[in-house]
Parts: C-alpha cells; structure tokens; sequence
C-alpha cells in the first residue's frame, strides 16, 4: 500500500533548532555589511515611526530571509511571519529563546515611549 504523498511540512523545528536559527539570525544582523545597511536606514528613518517602517522593516526583513530560507521558510515577507510566529510560540518555554527574541527585536525596532504620567485620562472614560 503506498504512502499518501504529502508535502513536507516547511519549518517545523525544535525548540533547539529555533534557537539555532535565531542565533544565526542575530549574527547575520551583528556581520558588517548588515550592520551598515541597518545604520543607513536608522538614519534614513530619523527616529520617525512611519520612516522606520518605510527604510528599516524592509531591510531588517531581507536579513532575515537571507538565515531562514536555509531552513524551509519561504523567501518572501510570509516566511519571515512564519519564523517570527514559531520563535513567539517558543518564547514562554524557553527563557533562553525569549531572550534572544527580545534582543532580535531591540535590533530593528525602535524602543517604545510611554507618555508621560497624568497624559490623558488613562483610558477611563469620565462620566
């Protein structure tokens, strides 16, 4: 009786094995071409949220597509999802893969502001 002919399953890795891929991720962002192109584009950006979007995102994703495709995801924006939404399931059982994640994070988004105590009315609405 033959197997039913199913396609692989693209990336389907271990928690050791994302860990493996998220390591290599970060270094590819630490290697000097990369780590210059991400420099150009912060620049570029200004500290500008919409700019970051605009000159950032799309580098810091092509970094990413350049590790991951090497391991089943596709090469294109849905791939980079993909590996993004495997680490984020990893992350609450592996402190070691929350940490890298955040640190991955940190690279190309910017760090968030709160506003200052006493803006607004703290999202209760006055009756």
């Amino acid at each position: 009786m033959a197997a039913s002919a199913q396609p692989p399953a693209p990336a389907a890795l271990t928690a050791e094995q994302a860990k493996a891929v998220l390591a290599e991720v970060i270094k590819a962002f630490g290697a000097p071409e990369n780590a210059q192109r991400m420099e150009e584009a912060r620049d570029n950006a200004c500290n500008d949220m919409g700019k970051m979007l605009q000159f950032l995102l799309p580098v810091a994703t092509q970094i990413q597509q350049d590790v991951i495709k090497a391991y089943g995801f596709s090469s294109d924006g849905e791939g980079v999802l993909k590996f993004a939404r495997l680490i984020k399931s990893y992350e609450s059982q592996d402190p070691e893969i929350a940490s890298m994640s955040g640190k991955l994070k940190a690279m190309f988004l910017p760090p968030m502001t709160l506003p200052p105590h006493g803006a607004g009315t703290g999202g209760v609405a006055a009756s």
